[in-house]
């Protein structure tokens, strides 16, 4: 395979302006890498924080309980339209991008044991919450489900 390469490699350059296969060819036996597979949500597809409230006062450790309809939940790994598992999002400003994986950091926590739950640990002032939803390769699905932002007060 390697030298039949090198030989359509050394081909296509011998008659470059002759045949523009030639690089199709190349592109075909040096795939570049793909995207990642951004996985189908159904229309209504939804999530959301149902504790703590929005604008509510509390102490931490602080238990986020996490709800959806319209989609299935899955553990990370299962990869298939319509499913997967939360991240909360802790503190963003702006979301990351859509199409990659979600990062693996503090301010993006993964559950991909498919939990419904959490206690996370924050210090006193405000704090934002979101959750997203992403297929078991961790990318948010398409259309993405995101919930809304919520703000909370720890003393």
């Amino acid at each position: 395979m390697k030298t039949q390469i090198i030989v359509l490699a050394a081909l296509c350059t011998i008659t470059m302006g002759l045949n523009t296969s030639c690089s199709k060819k190349l592109q075909t036996a040096f795939p570049t890498p793909a995207s990642p597979l951004r996985v189908a949500s159904h229309p209504g597809a939804k999530v959301f924080i149902v504790e703590p409230k929005n604008g509510q006062t509390m102490t931490s450790p602080v238990t986020v309980k996490f709800g959806m309809e319209g989609i299935e939940l899955a553990k990370a790994g299962e990869v298939k339209e319509n499913s997967g598992h939360y991240h909360l999002l802790i503190d963003l400003e702006t979301l990351p991008p859509l199409d990659q994986a979600l990062p693996f950091n503090d301010h993006v926590l993964h559950f991909g044991q498919a939990q419904t739950e959490t206690a996370v640990q924050l210090s006193p002032g405000p704090h934002t919450l979101q959750l997203i939803l992403a297929a078991g390769n961790h990318v948010p699905h398409n259309p993405p489900v995101i919930s809304e932002k919520i703000t909370i007060n720890i003393q």
